[in-house]
Protein backbone atom coordinates (compact mmCIF):
# COMPACT_ATOMS: atom_id res chain seq x y z
CA UNK A 1 0.00 0.00 0.00
CA UNK A 2 0.83 3.38 -0.82
CA UNK A 3 0.63 4.38 2.74
CA UNK A 4 2.99 2.40 3.98
CA UNK A 5 5.39 3.27 1.68
CA UNK A 6 4.67 7.06 2.52
CA UNK A 7 4.89 6.43 6.40
CA UNK A 8 8.29 4.37 5.97
CA UNK A 9 10.06 6.74 4.30
CA UNK A 10 8.92 9.58 6.10
CA UNK A 11 10.24 7.90 9.55
CA UNK A 12 13.00 6.85 7.36
CA UNK A 13 14.06 10.35 6.64
CA UNK A 14 12.82 12.20 10.04
CA UNK A 15 12.82 9.44 12.32
CA UNK A 16 16.39 11.68 13.54
CA UNK A 17 13.65 14.64 13.87
CA UNK A 18 10.82 12.73 15.46
CA UNK A 19 11.93 10.42 17.77
CA UNK A 20 13.95 12.64 20.00
CA UNK A 21 10.09 14.35 20.50
CA UNK A 22 8.53 10.73 20.83
CA UNK A 23 10.79 9.85 22.97
CA UNK A 24 11.23 13.04 25.49
CA UNK A 25 6.97 12.84 25.75
CA UNK A 26 7.36 9.14 27.09
CA UNK A 27 10.23 9.03 29.35
CA UNK A 28 10.43 13.12 30.21
CA UNK A 29 14.30 12.12 30.21
CA UNK A 30 16.78 15.27 28.32
CA UNK A 31 18.74 14.15 26.74
CA UNK A 32 18.07 10.23 25.62
CA UNK A 33 21.25 8.35 26.24
CA UNK A 34 22.05 5.00 24.71
CA UNK A 35 24.97 2.78 24.39
CA UNK A 36 25.73 -0.23 22.00
CA UNK A 37 28.16 -2.96 22.77
CA UNK A 38 29.75 -4.83 19.92
CA UNK A 39 32.48 -7.29 20.82
CA UNK A 40 33.66 -10.57 19.14
CA UNK A 41 35.76 -13.39 18.50
CA UNK A 42 37.59 -13.89 14.98
CA UNK A 43 40.05 -16.64 13.65
CA UNK A 44 41.77 -15.71 10.76
CA UNK A 45 45.27 -14.85 9.37
CA UNK A 46 47.37 -11.61 9.16
CA UNK A 47 45.58 -8.76 7.15
CA UNK A 48 47.49 -7.83 3.93
CA UNK A 49 45.57 -5.60 1.61
CA UNK A 50 43.15 -5.36 -0.52
CA UNK A 51 44.36 -5.92 -4.20
CA UNK A 52 46.94 -3.23 -3.60
CA UNK A 53 44.62 -0.94 -3.34
CA UNK A 54 45.70 2.19 -0.98
CA UNK A 55 43.48 1.91 1.83
CA UNK A 56 42.84 3.10 5.60
CA UNK A 57 44.84 0.54 6.89
CA UNK A 58 42.51 0.66 10.39
CA UNK A 59 39.08 0.48 8.85
CA UNK A 60 39.57 -1.47 5.61
CA UNK A 61 40.94 -5.01 7.44
CA UNK A 62 37.79 -6.03 8.89
CA UNK A 63 37.96 -7.90 12.65
CA UNK A 64 41.39 -8.31 13.96
CA UNK A 65 42.33 -11.87 15.06
CA UNK A 66 41.47 -13.01 18.38
CA UNK A 67 39.19 -10.71 21.04
CA UNK A 68 38.14 -7.55 19.35
CA UNK A 69 36.35 -4.74 20.41
CA UNK A 70 34.40 -2.85 17.50
CA UNK A 71 32.12 0.26 17.41
CA UNK A 72 31.31 0.15 20.64
CA UNK A 73 28.93 3.53 21.01
CA UNK A 74 27.79 6.02 23.92
CA UNK A 75 25.34 8.06 22.53
CA UNK A 76 23.72 11.09 23.45
CA UNK A 77 20.90 12.58 21.73
CA UNK A 78 17.48 15.80 22.34
CA UNK A 79 15.92 18.31 20.51
CA UNK A 80 16.60 21.64 21.67
CA UNK A 81 13.73 23.29 21.21
CA UNK A 82 10.80 22.50 18.50
CA UNK A 83 13.42 23.35 15.74
CA UNK A 84 16.50 21.94 16.48
CA UNK A 85 17.99 18.81 17.39
CA UNK A 86 21.30 17.45 18.35
CA UNK A 87 23.33 13.87 18.83
CA UNK A 88 26.37 13.12 20.12
CA UNK A 89 28.14 9.78 19.21
CA UNK A 90 31.15 8.47 20.72
CA UNK A 91 32.50 5.55 19.26
CA UNK A 92 35.43 2.99 21.26
CA UNK A 93 37.75 0.38 18.87
CA UNK A 94 40.69 -1.12 19.60
CA UNK A 95 43.71 -0.85 17.44
CA UNK A 96 47.22 -2.32 17.30
CA UNK A 97 46.37 -3.21 21.57
CA UNK A 98 44.74 0.26 22.61
CA UNK A 99 41.74 1.57 23.12
CA UNK A 100 40.58 4.45 21.35
CA UNK A 101 37.99 6.62 20.99
CA UNK A 102 36.49 8.51 18.07
CA UNK A 103 33.62 11.39 17.74
CA UNK A 104 31.33 9.58 15.21
CA UNK A 105 28.46 12.22 15.46
CA UNK A 106 28.32 15.53 16.67
CA UNK A 107 25.44 17.49 14.65
CA UNK A 108 22.63 19.83 14.66
CA UNK A 109 19.49 19.02 12.33
CA UNK A 110 16.39 21.20 11.43
CA UNK A 111 12.81 19.49 12.51
CA UNK A 112 10.46 22.17 11.24
CA UNK A 113 11.68 24.16 8.09
CA UNK A 114 8.82 24.66 5.35
CA UNK A 115 8.63 23.22 1.78
CA UNK A 116 9.99 19.86 3.35
CA UNK A 117 13.68 20.68 4.03
CA UNK A 118 16.03 19.84 6.31
CA UNK A 119 19.87 21.35 7.11
CA UNK A 120 22.14 19.14 9.44
CA UNK A 121 25.64 20.94 10.55
CA UNK A 122 27.94 19.20 12.61
CA UNK A 123 29.93 15.67 12.06
CA UNK A 124 28.04 13.42 10.59
CA UNK A 125 27.58 10.47 8.07
CA UNK A 126 27.41 10.93 4.71
CA UNK A 127 24.46 10.21 2.90
CA UNK A 128 26.60 8.57 -0.19
CA UNK A 129 24.65 5.09 -1.16
CA UNK A 130 22.88 2.80 0.93
CA UNK A 131 25.31 1.44 3.81
CA UNK A 132 27.11 4.76 4.50
CA UNK A 133 25.01 6.22 6.72
CA UNK A 134 24.12 3.79 9.30
CA UNK A 135 25.87 2.69 11.90
CA UNK A 136 27.77 -0.74 11.54
CA UNK A 137 26.41 -2.40 14.49
CA UNK A 138 23.01 -2.23 12.73
CA UNK A 139 24.40 -3.92 9.34
CA UNK A 140 23.41 -8.08 8.96
CA UNK A 141 27.21 -9.18 8.70
CA UNK A 142 30.42 -8.58 10.90
CA UNK A 143 32.28 -5.72 8.84
CA UNK A 144 31.31 -4.52 6.29
CA UNK A 145 30.92 -5.70 2.25
CA UNK A 146 34.98 -5.57 0.52
CA UNK A 147 33.40 -2.47 -1.67
CA UNK A 148 33.13 -0.52 1.59
CA UNK A 149 35.94 -1.45 2.80
CA UNK A 150 38.55 -0.44 -0.10
CA UNK A 151 37.23 2.41 -1.16
CA UNK A 152 35.64 4.64 1.71
CA UNK A 153 37.25 2.60 5.19
CA UNK A 154 34.09 1.31 5.89
CA UNK A 155 32.03 4.32 5.97
CA UNK A 156 32.39 8.19 5.18
CA UNK A 157 31.88 10.67 7.45
CA UNK A 158 32.90 14.15 8.00
CA UNK A 159 32.71 17.78 9.21
CA UNK A 160 30.37 19.70 7.20
CA UNK A 161 26.83 20.49 6.28
CA UNK A 162 23.37 18.52 4.38
CA UNK A 163 20.50 19.69 2.34
CA UNK A 164 18.10 17.62 1.81
CA UNK A 165 14.58 17.74 0.02
CA UNK A 166 11.60 15.54 0.50
CA UNK A 167 8.88 15.61 -2.01
CA UNK A 168 5.47 15.94 -1.33
CA UNK A 169 4.55 12.69 -3.66
CA UNK A 170 3.30 9.35 -3.01
CA UNK A 171 6.30 7.98 -4.29
CA UNK A 172 9.00 8.29 -1.65
CA UNK A 173 11.19 10.84 -3.37
CA UNK A 174 14.68 12.50 -1.52
CA UNK A 175 17.11 14.66 -2.84
CA UNK A 176 20.55 16.37 -0.91
CA UNK A 177 23.67 17.86 -1.03
CA UNK A 178 26.33 18.00 1.06
CA UNK A 179 29.53 19.43 1.44
CA UNK A 180 32.48 18.31 4.13
CA UNK A 181 35.68 19.67 5.15
CA UNK A 182 37.40 16.58 3.07
CA UNK A 183 39.62 15.91 6.57
CA UNK A 184 38.64 12.24 6.37
CA UNK A 185 39.49 9.11 4.27
CA UNK A 186 39.36 9.01 1.00
CA UNK A 187 39.41 12.72 1.10
CA UNK A 188 42.62 14.61 2.07
CA UNK A 189 42.37 18.33 1.40
CA UNK A 190 43.58 21.64 2.41
CA UNK A 191 41.11 23.89 1.74
CA UNK A 192 38.10 24.55 3.55
CA UNK A 193 35.66 21.85 1.43
CA UNK A 194 37.33 19.26 0.23
CA UNK A 195 34.69 16.81 -0.21
CA UNK A 196 31.12 17.25 -1.72
CA UNK A 197 28.20 14.75 -2.08
CA UNK A 198 25.19 14.56 -4.31
CA UNK A 199 22.38 12.20 -4.01
CA UNK A 200 18.84 11.15 -4.92
CA UNK A 201 16.81 8.10 -3.28
CA UNK A 202 13.51 6.77 -4.57
CA UNK A 203 11.24 4.22 -2.89
CA UNK A 204 7.74 2.81 -2.83
CA UNK A 205 5.77 -0.37 -2.17
CA UNK A 206 5.42 -2.83 -5.25
CA UNK A 207 2.13 -4.00 -2.39
CA UNK A 208 1.27 -5.08 0.56
CA UNK A 209 4.31 -7.39 0.94
CA UNK A 210 6.84 -5.66 -1.11
CA UNK A 211 8.39 -2.50 -1.10
CA UNK A 212 11.92 -1.30 -3.04
CA UNK A 213 14.53 1.73 -2.60
CA UNK A 214 16.94 2.99 -5.28
CA UNK A 215 19.62 5.65 -4.83
CA UNK A 216 22.35 6.98 -7.05
CA UNK A 217 25.27 9.41 -5.88
CA UNK A 218 28.05 11.54 -6.80
CA UNK A 219 31.08 11.93 -4.23
CA UNK A 220 34.12 14.14 -5.55
CA UNK A 221 37.07 14.17 -2.78
CA UNK A 222 40.17 16.30 -3.41
CA UNK A 223 43.35 14.57 -2.20
CA UNK A 224 46.49 16.60 -1.83
CA UNK A 225 49.80 15.19 -1.17
CA UNK A 226 50.68 15.74 2.87
CA UNK A 227 47.26 15.98 3.69
CA UNK A 228 46.68 12.43 4.45
CA UNK A 229 43.39 11.55 6.30
CA UNK A 230 43.36 10.07 9.61
CA UNK A 231 39.90 9.27 10.89
CA UNK A 232 41.02 10.86 14.09
CA UNK A 233 43.11 8.17 15.31
CA UNK A 234 45.48 7.16 12.15
CA UNK A 235 48.37 9.45 13.85
CA UNK A 236 50.04 6.64 11.91
CA UNK A 237 48.77 7.92 8.44
CA UNK A 238 50.27 11.39 8.96
CA UNK A 239 53.69 9.86 8.25
CA UNK A 240 54.00 8.18 5.03
CA UNK A 241 57.07 7.13 6.49
CA UNK A 242 54.84 5.39 8.61
CA UNK A 243 52.94 3.20 6.41
CA UNK A 244 54.11 0.16 6.93
CA UNK A 245 51.29 -1.24 6.93
CA UNK A 246 50.42 -0.35 3.00
CA UNK A 247 53.51 -0.88 2.33
CA UNK A 248 54.12 -4.53 2.78
CA UNK A 249 51.10 -5.34 1.07
CA UNK A 250 51.67 -2.40 -1.62
CA UNK A 251 54.65 -3.66 -3.44
CA UNK A 252 54.38 -2.52 -7.11
CA UNK A 253 57.64 -3.35 -8.34
CA UNK A 254 56.08 -4.26 -12.17
CA UNK A 255 54.65 -0.17 -11.68
CA UNK A 256 57.69 0.96 -10.03
CA UNK A 257 55.31 2.44 -6.95
CA UNK A 258 54.07 1.55 -3.57
CA UNK A 259 50.62 3.19 -3.03
CA UNK A 260 49.66 4.27 0.09
CA UNK A 261 46.79 5.80 1.31
CA UNK A 262 48.48 9.34 1.64
CA UNK A 263 50.00 9.04 -1.81
CA UNK A 264 47.78 10.60 -4.38
CA UNK A 265 47.55 14.09 -5.14
CA UNK A 266 44.36 15.08 -7.18
CA UNK A 267 40.28 14.07 -7.41
CA UNK A 268 38.79 11.59 -6.78
CA UNK A 269 35.04 10.83 -8.24
CA UNK A 270 32.58 7.83 -7.01
CA UNK A 271 29.48 6.72 -8.60
CA UNK A 272 27.54 5.04 -6.59
CA UNK A 273 24.30 3.42 -7.57
CA UNK A 274 22.50 1.21 -5.16
CA UNK A 275 19.37 -1.10 -4.67
CA UNK A 276 17.01 -2.41 -1.97
CA UNK A 277 14.40 -4.78 -2.08
CA UNK A 278 11.99 -6.32 0.83
CA UNK A 279 10.03 -8.84 1.15
CA UNK A 280 8.03 -9.60 4.40
CA UNK A 281 4.10 -11.17 4.88
CA UNK A 282 1.48 -8.02 5.22
CA UNK A 283 4.75 -6.10 5.92
CA UNK A 284 5.12 -7.86 9.16
CA UNK A 285 8.92 -8.19 9.48
CA UNK A 286 8.83 -9.52 13.10
CA UNK A 287 8.10 -13.39 11.85
CA UNK A 288 9.20 -13.79 8.09
CA UNK A 289 11.14 -11.41 5.69
CA UNK A 290 13.41 -11.02 2.66
CA UNK A 291 15.96 -8.36 2.25
CA UNK A 292 18.19 -8.42 -1.02
CA UNK A 293 20.43 -5.52 -1.01
CA UNK A 294 23.07 -4.46 -3.57
CA UNK A 295 25.64 -1.77 -4.41
CA UNK A 296 27.87 -0.85 -7.08
CA UNK A 297 30.70 1.61 -6.85
CA UNK A 298 32.57 3.49 -9.87
CA UNK A 299 35.83 5.36 -8.72
CA UNK A 300 37.45 7.74 -11.00
CA UNK A 301 41.11 8.68 -10.61
CA UNK A 302 42.45 12.41 -11.68
CA UNK A 303 45.59 13.03 -10.45
CA UNK A 304 49.29 11.83 -9.82
CA UNK A 305 50.88 9.41 -7.40
CA UNK A 306 54.09 10.10 -5.94
CA UNK A 307 56.37 9.05 -3.16
CA UNK A 308 60.12 9.24 -1.68
CA UNK A 309 62.44 6.30 -3.23
CA UNK A 310 66.20 6.50 -2.77
CA UNK A 311 65.98 9.94 -1.39
CA UNK A 312 64.64 11.04 -4.85
CA UNK A 313 61.07 12.21 -5.27
CA UNK A 314 58.61 10.33 -8.16
CA UNK A 315 55.82 11.58 -9.50
CA UNK A 316 53.52 9.15 -11.96
CA UNK A 317 50.44 10.98 -13.50
CA UNK A 318 47.01 9.06 -13.56
CA UNK A 319 44.05 10.26 -15.68
CA UNK A 320 40.75 9.14 -15.85
CA UNK A 321 42.14 5.70 -14.05
CA UNK A 322 39.04 4.29 -12.60
CA UNK A 323 38.05 1.13 -9.94
CA UNK A 324 35.27 -0.68 -9.77
CA UNK A 325 32.96 -2.69 -7.41
CA UNK A 326 30.00 -4.31 -6.00
CA UNK A 327 28.15 -6.63 -3.62
CA UNK A 328 25.13 -8.32 -3.37
CA UNK A 329 23.82 -9.46 0.02
CA UNK A 330 20.38 -11.82 0.46
CA UNK A 331 19.02 -12.30 4.37
CA UNK A 332 16.00 -14.21 5.32
CA UNK A 333 14.44 -14.45 8.63
CA UNK A 334 11.97 -17.40 9.15
CA UNK A 335 11.51 -16.29 13.05
CA UNK A 336 11.53 -13.68 15.12
CA UNK A 337 14.68 -15.29 16.66
CA UNK A 338 16.44 -17.09 13.34
CA UNK A 339 17.70 -15.39 10.21
CA UNK A 340 21.03 -16.27 7.72
CA UNK A 341 22.47 -14.56 4.73
CA UNK A 342 24.84 -14.70 2.05
CA UNK A 343 27.01 -11.77 0.65
CA UNK A 344 29.44 -11.89 -2.39
CA UNK A 345 31.95 -9.22 -2.85
CA UNK A 346 34.16 -8.29 -5.79
CA UNK A 347 36.17 -5.52 -6.87
CA UNK A 348 38.00 -4.95 -10.65
CA UNK A 349 41.03 -2.40 -9.64
CA UNK A 350 42.99 -0.62 -12.14
CA UNK A 351 46.04 -1.68 -13.73
CA UNK A 352 47.75 1.22 -11.74
CA UNK A 353 46.94 -1.48 -9.02
CA UNK A 354 46.44 -4.79 -10.83
CA UNK A 355 47.63 -6.99 -13.55
CA UNK A 356 44.11 -8.47 -13.54
CA UNK A 357 43.43 -9.65 -10.23
CA UNK A 358 40.04 -8.97 -9.33
CA UNK A 359 39.87 -9.20 -5.25
CA UNK A 360 36.62 -10.76 -3.77
CA UNK A 361 34.89 -12.43 -0.59
CA UNK A 362 32.27 -14.52 -0.12
CA UNK A 363 30.54 -14.13 3.87
CA UNK A 364 27.83 -16.84 5.13
CA UNK A 365 25.91 -15.66 8.28
CA UNK A 366 23.69 -16.96 10.83
CA UNK A 367 21.84 -14.61 13.46
CA UNK A 368 20.16 -15.60 16.63
CA UNK A 369 18.24 -12.62 18.31
CA UNK A 370 16.92 -13.22 21.66
CA UNK A 371 15.00 -9.97 22.17
CA UNK A 372 15.30 -7.12 19.27
CA UNK A 373 18.23 -5.11 21.77
CA UNK A 374 20.26 -8.28 21.57
CA UNK A 375 22.18 -10.14 18.38
CA UNK A 376 24.68 -13.20 18.38
CA UNK A 377 25.97 -13.59 14.90
CA UNK A 378 28.28 -16.50 13.26
CA UNK A 379 29.61 -15.82 10.11
CA UNK A 380 32.36 -17.66 7.86
CA UNK A 381 33.96 -15.27 5.23
CA UNK A 382 35.94 -16.99 2.30
CA UNK A 383 38.14 -14.16 1.67
CA UNK A 384 40.68 -13.51 -1.52
CA UNK A 385 41.37 -9.72 -1.14
CA UNK A 386 45.08 -10.75 -1.85
CA UNK A 387 46.46 -12.88 -4.77
CA UNK A 388 48.07 -16.27 -3.85
CA UNK A 389 46.51 -15.17 -0.04
CA UNK A 390 43.46 -16.77 0.32
CA UNK A 391 42.01 -16.77 4.13
CA UNK A 392 39.05 -18.68 5.49
CA UNK A 393 38.09 -16.35 8.87
CA UNK A 394 35.22 -17.59 11.41
CA UNK A 395 33.55 -14.96 13.76
CA UNK A 396 31.35 -14.79 16.57
CA UNK A 397 30.17 -11.65 17.27
CA UNK A 398 27.49 -9.81 19.85
CA UNK A 399 25.85 -7.03 19.37
CA UNK A 400 23.28 -5.24 22.13
CA UNK A 401 21.86 -2.08 22.34
CA UNK A 402 20.90 -0.24 25.78
CA UNK A 403 18.78 2.49 26.63
CA UNK A 404 17.20 4.96 23.85
CA UNK A 405 17.03 3.42 20.37
CA UNK A 406 15.24 4.85 17.04
CA UNK A 407 14.18 2.28 14.44
CA UNK A 408 16.04 1.21 12.16
CA UNK A 409 16.63 2.99 8.43
CA UNK A 410 14.82 0.81 6.01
Amino acid sequence: MKLHAISRALTCTLIGAMAPTVLLAETGINPNISAVINVGYTDRSDFHGIGNLPIDGDHSAGPDDGFWLDHTELALSAAFDEMFYGKVTTVLEEHDGSTEVELEEAFVQTMAMPYGLSVRGGRFMSNLGYLNSKHTHTDNYVDRPLVYRAFVGSHYYDDGVRLNWIAPTETYIELGAEAFKGGQFPAAASSNIGATNVYAKFGDDFDESNSWQAGISWLRTDNDFGECSTHDHGDDHDDHDDHDDHDDHDDHDDHGFEFGACDFDGNKDFYVADFVWKWAPNGNYKYQSLTWQSEYFYVKEDGWYGEEHEGAFERELRQDDHNTGWYSSVVYRWSPNWSAGIRYSELKPSDTYSDGFKPKATDLMVDWNYSHFATVRLQYTRDESMEDMDDDIFSIQFVGSMGAHGAHLF
